[in-house]
């Protein structure tokens, strides 16, 4: 790929443009809307054996920022950003395939007789190993984050994941479920001056082996 191709294909220029924005403009506000968008873009997000086994919290209330932020390290981005998801990984449930490959099936995209033949691999898959259950949820939500960032970046807002957070407080203050994993906070907002724009990147030469 040369840099030609990146500066002529607006989803690889999303890509290698985006940067963590550390300052947001407290002012600014995204709707309903535009955050129902962001995660279902979030959710459009590869997920294993179609569990999607994910939830959003969408912190943007003064109330709500005020709960999260002293069990996130007081980081300024959830208070300034227009909104902070906790996006959150679930530990794997291989039962509830069916019933996640029903509309699948209902929209003739897969045989019903299919359905089993994911169900049971799965379920040996997970079901008897804790932690690839955990790996899987965590691995779930960072799709569904990653999304969700380079969808931010395309409608010209900033994002900021961040892992520094206090992970025993936001399962008691925002209630989550025992089978719940915190995976990260993602801020989301309008940008203000003095963002750095995207840091250097070690050599591809460095990271990548043909085999």
């Amino acid at each position: 790929m040369n840099n030609q191709a990146s500066s002529t294909n607006a989803v690889i220029e999303c890509i290698v443009s985006r940067s963590a924005a550390k300052y947001y403009d407290p002012a600014a506000t995204l709707s309903d809307e535009q955050i129902y968008a962001l995660v279902q873009i979030g959710t459009s997000a590869p997920t294993s054996f179609h569990l999607q086994n994910w939830r959003f919290i969408a912190v943007r209330t003064a109330e709500a920022k005020a709960r999260l932020s002293p069990i996130a390290w007081n980081q300024p981005a959830v208070t300034d950003a227009a909104v902070t998801f906790i996006v959150i990984g679930q530990l794997v449930d291989t039962s509830v395939i069916p019933e996640r490959l029903a509309p699948l099936v209902a929209a003739g995209v897969m045989p019903a007789s299919m359905v089993p033949e994911w169900e049971i691999p799965a379920r040996n898959l997970y079901m008897a190993y804790p932690q690839r259950r955990r790996d899987e949820a965590v691995r779930t939500a960072t799709f569904g984050a990653a999304a969700m960032i380079y969808a931010a970046r395309s409608l010209g807002l900033g994002s900021t994941p961040m892992i520094g957070f206090d992970a025993d407080g936001v399962h008691r203050e925002f209630g989550l479920a025992e089978d719940e994993v915190p995976v990260m906070l993602l801020s989301v907002g309008a940008e203000r001056a003095g963002n750095w724009a995207q840091k250097p990147r070690r050599p591809v030469s460095e990271v990548l082996d043909f085999v």
